[in-house]
């Protein structure tokens, strides 16, 4: 295998300076201003998916329905969301990574109680004559969940990422939300009717307006919900989403994913590659990515033999060594 790919050598005695410092793949080039991703929502690639599945996509949009999307790792399932957001314009989305701790409060809004109460504190110590409380909406934020359902004309997206690691209640306690489309901060309703209370909102240094203490929205957010399948969801809440599972990418597809992440001149030399990839695919679980991974690797000028293969291309299940 060739040397010079190796920036670490391991047994080096003397440190050295790499002076070319190889480039990122596109998926991992960071510096972009997140808040100014809205302003390019045309230039993103385009999503591959079939007639079908883009038809029961649609069929969420149109009914105003939650789009429950199943499938392997790598098929695309969290790409949606943003592909979604990205070809109707609707902004950024907006990211709830569910894990075994996520509450439906928790993607509702959060309040730091304990802060406030420690800024009154501090002001009461400075000057003993103070009597006005911090303004509870600098101690208030909006979280993904909360931010979607703001009144507003046009739906935002809303990417619940892998549901089914969440506790086995939160299906059932986004229910209500989800039907009524609305929901209380009772922090900010015991300040009495009428009482408007700007907090900031999630993914942005923006604040919101709050009306005695109610969060209602015009438009239904377009929400993306996620699951690896690693378990069922109950009835009710499976009743009230659209369901669309995605399949693995075939060789085909493969084959244009490769040209529009790395160029046409990479992706008809990857041909080889993606059928090795295929074929490893069908005996165990490999993810779309760490494909992409495997060619960058080898256009960037890596002799990817077997024993590189075997260390991108390791099992999604396989163990931990």
């Amino acid at each position: 295998m060739a040397q010079d790919w190796r920036l670490f050598q391991g047994g080096a005695t003397e440190p050295h300076e790499v002076t070319a410092w190889p480039p990122a793949p596109p998926w991992r080039r960071f510096g972009d201003d997140p808040r100014r991703r809205g302003e390019d929502q045309g230039r993103g690639l385009p999503y591959l998916i079939s007639d079908e599945d883009r038809d029961v996509v649609n069929m969420a949009l149109h009914l105003h329905r939650p789009l429950l999307v199943t499938g392997r790792p790598g098929t695309g399932k969290s790409t949606l969301a943003h592909a979604i957001a990205r070809e109707l314009m609707l902004g950024e989305v907006l990211h709830w990574p569910v894990n075994s701790r996520s509450t439906l409060t928790e993607g509702l809004y959060s309040y730091d109680a304990v802060g406030r109460l420690r800024e009154a504190s501090l002001k009461r110590h400075v000057d003993e004559t103070a009597g006005s409380e911090p303004d509870i909406g600098d101690y208030l934020r909006l979280g993904p969940l909360g931010t979607a359902l703001l009144a507003a004309g046009q739906p935002r997206v809303l990417l619940v990422d892998e549901l089914d690691k969440g506790d086995v209640d939160l299906p059932n306690d986004l229910l209500t939300v989800f039907e009524e489309g609305e929901f209380e901060i009772p922090e900010l309703a015991r300040l009495g009717e009428g009482k408007t209370v700007r907090v900031q909102i999630a993914g942005s240094r923006e604040k919101a307006g709050i009306t005695s203490g109610w969060v209602s929205c015009r438009v239904f957010p377009v929400v993306i919900i996620t699951s690896n399948g690693e378990r069922e969801f109950p009835p009710a809440f499976l009743r009230r989403c659209v369901r669309l599972d995605l399949k693995q990418p075939d060789e085909r597809q493969l084959q244009q994913i490769v040209t529009m992440h790395l160029g046409e001149e990479v992706g008809a030399r990857a041909q080889e590659l993606i059928a090795d990839f295929v074929a490893r695919r069908n005996e165990r679980e490999l993810a779309t990515d760490q494909l992409l991974n495997a060619v960058r690797l080898r256009s960037s000028g890596v002799r990817v033999d077997h024993d590189v293969l075997d260390k991108l291309f390791r099992s999604l299940n396989e163990a931990d060594a």
